[in-house]
């Protein structure tokens, strides 16, 4: 099962006998002082046509604190949102967001591991759809979702540390914040030693979409991947993060999400800070 579908593809499914659920992430990273980004004022602007609104702070993440900025949701409240907005086990579900691709990967990661067999995030993103936009706010059918945790691998500090000199484990963040020159929002600039700098920005195209298969393989082999490598990925908070495991994915290479990623691992001062474009 490919893990991302065209606008195209999804307007073929709509108008089939076993149309997906779609749900709409739309969220930005809010910058300290600033105000924050409400993705249901611009959901309810106009959205996909059926699609349900999903918060990510509230209902994708669990409160800020010592695990992070968005720690794993609590499975209690994330299957109860799942299913308000109509996702069953044996239906498959669409995510997307405004165009970056972040939120809608976060979700897409969210319900892999918790077991769902069936999830793909539209490439591109809103922008991408050239039909018709709806303001009408749907109620579907309760869904029957119940998340089972585990599903794919998850990892902790402790593991990405590990697979940091182990294997292979790739760092999704811009460049000047994996080199430590800017750190606009967490304690410490700089990466987990061992990591390889990745920024998820090279994965996509200039309208967002994902290269192609093989360029993606390319990019990552020459990161360091191989058919025997272990992959794991980290970013700020675990959301661009989910970005790049979606690219691995697609370009056919299972990966592992540090959820924590640099926000939680940089709170913690008795964690080692590599700075500069060396790995070390």
């Amino acid at each position: 099962m490919n893990a991302i579908i065209s606008a195209l593809e999804l307007v073929n499914e709509l108008a089939g006998s076993r149309p997906p659920v779609l749900l709409d992430i739309r969220w930005q990273l809010s910058m300290p002082g600033a105000a924050p980004f409400d993705g249901r004022v611009a959901y309810v602007a106009g959205h996909l046509p059926g699609a349900v609104f999903v918060d990510l702070d509230r209902e994708l993440a669990s409160a800020s604190g010592a695990a992070g900025r968005h720690p794993l949701p609590d499975p209690e409240v994330f299957g109860a949102a799942m299913r308000r907005a109509g996702v069953s086990s044996g239906v498959p579900v669409v995510v997307y967001d405004g165009g970056q691709g972040w939120a809608a990967a976060r979700a897409w990661w969210l319900l892999r591991w918790t077991g769902h067999p069936d999830v793909r995030v539209l490439d591109g993103g809103l922008p991408s759809w050239e039909g018709a936009l709806d303001t009408d706010v749907p109620a579907p059918a309760e869904g029957d979702f119940t998340p089972v945790p585990g599903a794919v691998e998850l990892l902790d500090a402790d593991g990405a540390a590990a697979l940091a000199r182990s294997g292979l484990l790739l760092d999704a963040r811009a460049g000047e914040r994996y080199r430590g020159e800017v750190e606009p929002i967490d304690r410490v600039g700089g990466h987990i030693p061992g990591a390889v700098s990745a920024p998820t920005n090279e994965n996509v195209g200039p309208d967002g979409s994902f290269l192609p298969a093989d360029e993606l393989t390319a990019r990552f082999k020459a990161l360091g991947t191989t058919d025997t490598t272990a992959v794991g990925v980290y970013c700020g908070s675990g959301v661009s993060g989910a970005h790049e495991v979606l690219a691995l994915a697609v370009a056919g290479i299972p990966a592992a999400l540090y959820v924590g990623s640099w926000s939680e691992w940089s709170s913690d001062p008795l964690r080692p800070v590599a700075v500069g474009p060396d790995p070390q």
